[in-house]
């Protein structure tokens, strides 16, 4: 599968270069200017896409020092290059196990992320599905919301806790403590559908740089963005999507670009090495940070546990001799 995905990049790269005379004549030059704007959108919706994880273990009972919590969501992200994804949660799973959250709920702790994620991209993606010329006047294309209703019954209390009480029972693992309530899990799902409005503005500007697009096609890059993301899910064992999501961004925007699949995919390669290059940033930023974090927590307790046995020194110290402890 993993193969494929490559294939599939490869089909966009041989798009371009083959159709070369059709994108001149569509006058497409590229305007770096407006990657500025694109890296702090995209840089930002990383931060705050992390964040909303670090709030899923919160909910879970196991607050993460912020820095640290964007360190360890920042290099989970470089094993998704990795066929499969298991190394993904593998990573993920083992790297906060280390700040003291069980395994468990590491695991629990992706799971709603994912659900949440998914079902979020699917809320902005619908936009896609309901306005797409083909399937205008079809009434099967409000079935796409459906899914959301489906996500939070799932994700709810009387749902979740006995589900992942069978699955953790098979890997031998003692039951969650707590599930997130329903009103949490409403609030989180609001809050990874402004990450994707985030995402969706950030990847309109890198198209911008690509092909001059209006303002108002910015629901249709947004939203196929978003669907880009669901069809990349669906194919698990491609590492990070590549190809697939790619794929299926560039067949989804080409609507915004007069049905030019040859600009769509201009687009899609554009977008793909921005994404790459704001998220190595992004990891080696975090990284930093939460080291400087991780050390300066370290020498702070290693001050205290000295203190402590000074103090602890003296007392003894004081004991053994009580004349000289009461001074003149």
């Amino acid at each position: 599968m993993a193969v494929i995905g490559v294939l599939i990049f490869g089909f966009l790269i041989f798009a371009v270069v083959n159709q070369w005379e059709e994108l001149q004549r569509r006058d497409i030059r590229f305007d770096p200017i407006w990657l500025l704007p694109a890296s702090l959108l995209l840089l930002t919706s990383m931060v705050y896409t992390a964040l909303g994880w670090d709030l899923v273990v919160r909910f879970l009972g196991y607050p993460l020092r912020p820095a640290r919590a964007q360190m360890i969501w920042g290099q989970s992200l470089l094993a998704r290059y990795v066929p499969g994804n298991v190394l993904y949660v593998v990573g993920r799973v083992m790297l906060v196990e280390r700040e003291g959250v069980p395994r468990r709920i590491g695991l629990a702790s992706m799971v709603y992320e994912l659900v949440l994620q998914l079902s979020a991209a699917v809320i902005v993606a619908s936009y896609f599905f309901i306005t797409h010329p083909d399937l205008a006047g079809e009434p099967v294309r409000w079935a796409v919301l459906a899914v959301v209703p489906l996500a939070l019954l799932s994700l709810s209390p009387p749902v979740f806790a006995p589900l992942s009480r069978r699955v953790l029972a098979r890997f031998g693992r003692e039951p969650l403590p707590v599930v997130l309530p329903m009103r949490g899990v409403a609030v989180m799902l609001a809050y990874y559908t402004a990450a994707w409005v985030l995402v969706g503005l950030g990847i309109f500007f890198v198209a911008r740089s690509v092909v001059d697009l209006p303002l108002a096609e910015l629901p249709v890059v947004g939203s196929a963005q978003a669907f880009a993301f669901c069809a990349a899910v669906l194919s698990v064992v491609v590492p990070s999507g590549i190809g697939v999501r790619d794929g299926a961004f560039a067949w989804a925007v080409k609507i915004a670009v007069d049905g030019s699949f040859a600009v769509g995919a201009a687009i899609a390669i554009a977008v793909r090495v921005m994404l790459t290059l704001v998220e190595l940033v992004y990891v080696g930023a975090v990284s930093l940070v939460g080291h400087r974090a991780g050390v300066t927590d370290a020498a702070a307790l290693e001050g205290d546990a000295v203190d402590e046995l000074e103090g602890g020194q003296r007392e003894d110290a004081a004991e053994q001799h009580p004349v000289a402890g009461q001074g003149g």
